[in-house]
């Protein structure tokens, strides 16, 4: 559905360099980088609101690079929702009927679905300014999908909402996406709604694709420092590679296969430590003992930091598990982790 080849673009301090993408009809897909990394330069580069330097961009097998946005087929919808104030929500959801011309019958229908999986019937006479940040992202994307667009783009939707919003929008994106054949392309920095939401994503660094792939492979498996520390795989540490054992600091970790190059990295994701009171003996092929350095309060869980010998690990614990084991600064504590939880490249 969306290819995209060797594309270059200068915008004088920022430049995106030699992107290769492609994303499947019907996808959800998502990009995913941090603030500055070029995500929305991209989107709007497949829109047609940037120039392309050089490069390719095709949409269903056609090339548009050159084309005006209007004749992309292609719909975006931003965070801030772009909403006309004075006009009514019919009317802005309707808007851009103007410029795409379709059977009265037709687009009747596609209202009234719209209206109907948006919830937001009992809105349509009303102005934008008087509606929740929850209720205008609706209108956005009902006027986004109103003009039945081959791709819809998303620079952050969510970012803007409350939390009691956000995980509505999130459903009816997910909701309208499997009820039409639209392909979907996201930009966010929340990992919760990449993964609740899609197959694969791409992850952006300073003008360039870091990784693209499914996201669990993206989570589990990272191909790049960058790429580990990006997705929270906190607990990361160049390795010397010996037989089927890694050497960190001294620390042998054992692997359970033995990797290709003799050194490299390791990378453990915090969930995947498991703290107790003595050593495992189970199905963890890791157990050491270490002394809690500091404890970090994140709300709904907290982050432990351990030092084994001369290494730092990382783990993430529920606060019920915390005050049920008496973990305090200066505990000693045994932490575990089963060899199938390392990712080494």
């Amino acid at each position: 559905m969306i290819h995209i080849e060797d594309v270059n673009i200068n915008l004088g301090e920022f430049t995106l360099r030699d992107i290769n993408l492609s994303i499947e009809k019907n996808e959800f897909f998502i990009l995913m980088g941090p603030t500055g990394a070029g995500k929305t330069v991209l989107l709007e580069a497949i829109a047609g609101l940037i120039g392309v330097h050089s490069g390719s961009i095709s949409i269903d097998g056609r090339k548009v690079t050159r084309l005006p946005p209007e004749k992309r087929g292609i719909s975006i919808v931003y965070q801030d929702y772009a909403l006309f104030p004075h006009l009514t929500v019919l009317e802005n959801i309707s808007y851009g009927l103007h410029f795409h011309k379709l059977p009265k019958k037709e687009s009747k229908q596609r209202q009234d679905r719209l209206v109907e999986e948006l919830n937001i019937s009992h809105l349509l006479k009303r102005l934008p300014t008087n509606l929740s940040g929850g209720e205008n992202q609706r209108i956005a994307l009902a006027r986004a999908l109103m003009v039945n667009p081959k791709v819809l783009l998303l620079d952050e939707p969510l970012s803007a909402l409350d939390p009691r919003f956000r995980e509505d929008i999130r459903i009816g994106l997910k909701r309208l996406h499997k009820s039409t054949d639209v392909t979907f392309l996201m930009v966010t920095h929340d990992f919760a709604e990449a993964l609740s939401l899609a197959d694969r994503a791409a992850i952006m660094n300073g003008g360039k694709i870091e990784q693209v792939g499914y996201m669990k492979d993206i989570f589990q498996r990272p191909d790049s420092t960058f790429v580990a520390d990006f997705v929270g795989m906190k607990n990361l540490f160049m390795a010397q590679f010996q037989g089927t054992k890694a050497k960190v600091n001294g620390l042998a970790i054992e692997l359970g296969r033995t990797p290709q190059n003799d050194h490299g990295y390791l990378a453990i994701r915090p969930e995947d430590i498991v703290l107790s009171g003595e050593k495992l003996t189970s199905s963890m092929r890791n157990s050491f003992g270490g002394r809690v350095t500091a404890i970090v309060d994140h709300g709904l869980y907290y982050e432990v930091d351990i030092i084994v010998e001369k290494v730092l690990f990382k783990s993430l614990i529920t606060k019920s598990s915390l005050f049920e084991m008496q973990i305090t600064e200066g505990s000693e504590i045994c932490l575990s982790f089963k060899s199938t939880a390392i990712h080494n490249f």
